[in-house]
C-alpha cells in the first residue's frame, strides 16, 4: 500500500503546478492544500493519518503538539533550507525524520542579495522614482569596488554571495558558526567584521543562537556608511534596532528580503524609509531555484521511503 503524503501549505501554489508534483503522485497517495492552515489545529487536521508531510511555506509551523498528535507521521520534507518553523527536538523525540533542500537556491538568493546591495549603494529605486517624477538627480552613489564586504555565514548561499562580492572587486571577510578554511576567504571575529565592513550581508540560519544576533550593540560597532543586506530570516536582525540605526543615519542603508512579520504589515516604518530597498521574501523564487528545490524535496521523500534518507537535519539518520 502506498504511503499517504500530505502537503498542507502550498500557498501560493508552487508544488501543485510543478513537474515534481507529478512524480510525487507515483510515490504515494496525495492530500493537497493550496491555502495556508489558519492555526496549529488545522495543520494537525490536514496531515492526519499521513506518513509524510511536505512543508512548502515557513509560515506553516510544525510544533511539538503537531508531532504529539500525529502518531503516523514519519517524515517532514522541507522545501527550502530554513528549519526554524519546525520543532526539530520534538521531531526527534517522536521519531520523525526532517529533511531540507540545501544549496539549490544558493545562486538565486546570492544574486538577489547582490542586486539589493547594488540597488542600495547606487540608490537605484530612489533615482528611478525621481526620474519618473521628472527629476534628474545626479551623483548620489556608493562605489563598492575596493570596499569590504563582511559575510555572516558561509553556507552555500553565503559562500556564493562572497564569491560575487569578490567578483565586483570587493575585499571579503567572513564570520561563520562552523569555519572551513578551504573556502578561500579570510575569517574574522564578528565584532571585527562589523567594525571593518562597508557591507554586511547575513546568511546564517535562524536558531536560538542566531535570533536577534544583530541588535543595537552590533549596529553601534558598524561604520556610519555601512549597508546591511538580509536575505536570511527577519528575526536574525532586531528590527527596532535596525529602524533606529536607519532613521538616525547610524548606517547608510539596508536591502531586505525578509522581515519579522511577513507579509510586511501595511504602513510598516521600513516602507517610508528612503534608505531601504525591500523585496517580498522572493530571493529564492526563480524558475530555476523552484524547479531544483521542489525536485529535491520530492527526491528526499523517495529516498526516505526507500530506506536511504538524504539531506537529513533531524532524525535517527542525522
Amino acid at each position: 500500500m502506498k504511503p499517504l503524503i500530505a502537503i498542507p501549505d502550498d500557498a501560493p501554489p508552487v508544488l501543485g503546478k510543478s513537474e515534481a508534483f507529478q512524480i510525487l503522485k507515483d510515490i504515494g497517495g496525495i492530500r493537497y492544500f493550496d491555502s495556508l492552515p489558519r492555526d496549529e489545529a488545522e495543520v494537525i487536521e490536514r496531515i492526519a493519518g499521513a506518513q509524510v508531510a511536505i512543508n512548502i511555506r515557513s509560515s506553516c509551523r510544525f510544533t511539538r503538539r503537531v508531532f504529539e498528535t500525529s502518531p503516523q507521521l514519519r517524515m517532514v520534507s522541507i522545501w527550502g533550507t530554513g528549519t526554524d518553523n519546525v520543532d526539530l527536538e520534538a521531531a526527534r523525540a517522536h521519531g520523525v525524520t526532517v529533511t531540507n533542500t540545501p544549496g539549490v537556491a544558493a545562486p538565486s538568493v546570492a544574486e538577489h542579495g547582490l542586486a539589493l546591495l547594488l540597488a542600495v549603494a547606487h540608490r537605484i529605486t530612489g533615482q528611478d522614482a525621481a526620474v519618473r517624477r521628472g527629476e534628474w538627480p545626479r551623483g548620489d552613489a556608493f562605489v563598492l569596488a575596493g570596499k569590504t564586504a563582511g559575510v555572516i555565514g558561509l553556507g552555500a548561499i553565503g559562500l556564493r554571495f562572497a564569491q560575487l562580492a569578490r567578483g565586483i572587486g570587493m575585499r571579503v571577510i567572513a564570520w561563520t558558526l562552523h569555519p572551513k578554511p578551504e573556502t578561500g576567504f579570510a575569517h574574522a571575529p564578528l565584532d571585527q567584521l562589523l567594525r571593518e565592513s562597508d557591507v554586511i550581508s547575513v546568511h546564517v540560519r535562524l536558531s536560538d543562537e542566531t535570533k536577534g544576533m544583530i541588535g543595537a550593540r552590533e549596529f553601534s560597532l558598524m561604520k556610519p556608511g555601512a549597508i546591511l543586506i538580509n536575505t536570511a530570516r527577519g528575526a536574525i536582525v532586531e528590527e527596532a534596532a535596525l529602524m533606529e540605526a536607519l532613521s538616525k543615519g547610524r548606517i547608510a542603508g539596508a536591502g531586505l528580503d525578509v522581515f519579522a512579520a511577513e507579509p510586511l504589515p501595511a504602513e510598516h516604518p521600513f516602507i517610508h524609509m528612503p534608505n531601504t530597498v525591500l523585496t517580498p521574501h522572493s530571493a529564492g523564487i526563480t524558475p530555476e531555484a523552484l524547479a531544483a528545490g521542489l525536485e529535491l524535496a520530492v527526491k528526499n521523500v523517495r529516498d526516505f521511503l526507500a530506506g536511504s534518507p538524504s539531506n537529513v537535519v533531524a532524525g535517527a539518520d542525522e
